[in-house]
């Protein structure tokens, strides 16, 4: 177990229970800021801890620009006092009249959305004009991922033409997101990240010879932003996410960053149910389910356990080191998948110093707030 993660008194802490430890978190970010170079170069993802106190940290270290997928977490953002968000999500239905809501509240935000299809287009651009307000349109462009947005070519410029010709609506920049890039060697990955930016980067440079601009290209996740960190471009805004409070599947998946697990799990045994065998009160509810069963937790007091089984409160896990264990013992466990993990806990317990020193209230997690 490294030292940063020991906790002094864990009596205030209700099991199975979400851990911050604060003071990696300024680590990460510290780490993630020296990677940009800047942190202006930086609009980091709030969907991995969706927290206003870590929202405040990152603002103190100069970074002022944001990215979210919901309106909750663009709630939140602006409670924490940002004033420049992107809503990296197409607006569809009830969301529409949301944004306009969302703009007559938080006057003082610089409001940015996503969009890869005209239709949306045509019905965001009849709200704002109705709401006699105009929000940046940023077009959503598929790398390669396939899971939204418009192939680099004619029907993206063609969108992004009809963005800048209708009222409400102004022409704001690219999205290029590149999930699909997490090969574990870097020189691999940087090889992918090149050949994928270069449709966008073409894309960019044709619409501004049309004489439409392209003021920013968000682009990238924590696997993928210390390649385009080394990229000599201005109109770049590198986008990790994950990275803040880090978990064991990017440990894994990414070697090469050095960032540390700063959310962990604190679990109870509850049942000894076989001598090499222990039941902790680690359940689904608890962490996220999206991993396949049996690889969901990393535990580093227990390295060789085996997950045998999880229910909605119960986690089974099986190895000789377990013996030693009695119902009311306790242990950390990392998230594979932290994401997730974090919207299943209303409130997480902070830890500075190894001492626990209060609560963050995961805000962002609800489907809605205010608008």
């Amino acid at each position: 177990m490294d030292g940063r993660h020991c906790i002094e008194d864990t009596s205030q802490i209700i099991s199975p229970g979400l851990v911050i430890f604060a003071d990696i978190v300024r680590e990460n970010l510290a780490a993630m800021v020296a990677i940009a170079g800047t942190a202006q170069r930086l609009r980091p993802h709030c969907k991995t801890h969706k927290v206003r106190e870590i929202v405040e940290l990152e603002l103190r270290l100069g970074i002022a620009k944001h990215k979210c997928a919901t309106f909750p977490e663009a709630e939140m953002l602006a409670a924490a006092g940002v004033t420049d968000i992107f809503l990296a999500y197409n607006l569809v239905g009830p969301n529409i009249a949301r944004a306009v809501r969302f703009m007559e509240r938080y006057p003082q935000v610089r409001l940015l959305v996503t969009a890869d299809h005209p239709a949306p287009v045509a019905a965001l651009g009849r709200a704002m004009s109705e709401a006699g307000r105009s929000v940046g349109v940023i077009v959503d462009v598929d790398t390669g991922l396939g899971r939204t947005g418009v192939r680099p070519g004619p029907d993206a410029q063609a969108l992004y033409e009809t963005v800048a010709d209708t009222p409400g609506l102004e022409p704001a920049g690219l999205h290029h997101y590149d999930g699909q890039n997490h090969q574990r060697s870097l020189d691999a990955r940087t090889r992918a990240v090149t050949e994928c930016w270069q449709a966008t980067s073409q894309l960019r440079d044709t619409l501004e010879r049309r004489g439409l601009p392209v003021p920013r290209i968000v682009a990238g996740g924590t696997g993928s932003f210390p390649v385009y960190a080394t990229m000599d471009d201005p109109a770049i805004e590198l986008s990790p996410g994950t990275c803040v409070l880090h978990d064991a599947g990017y440990e894994s998946m990414f070697p090469d960053m050095r960032f540390t697990p700063a959310a962990m799990l604190l679990t109870r045994v509850i049942s000894r149910p076989a001598a090499n065998r222990a039941t902790f009160d680690l359940g689904s509810k608890a962490c996220a389910s999206d991993p396949p069963a049996g690889q969901r937790l990393r535990f580093p007091d227990f390295p060789d356990a085996r997950e045998l089984l999880q229910n909605e409160e119960h986690l089974v896990l099986e190895c000789d080191a377990l013996a030693a264990l009695t119902p009311g013992d306790e242990t950390l466990a990392i998230p594979v998948h932290i994401c997730p993990t974090s919207a299943l806990h209303k409130q997480a317990f902070v830890v500075e110093g190894g001492r626990v020193t209060g609560r963050w209230d995961v805000a962002a997690r609800d489907r809605w707030l205010t608008v």
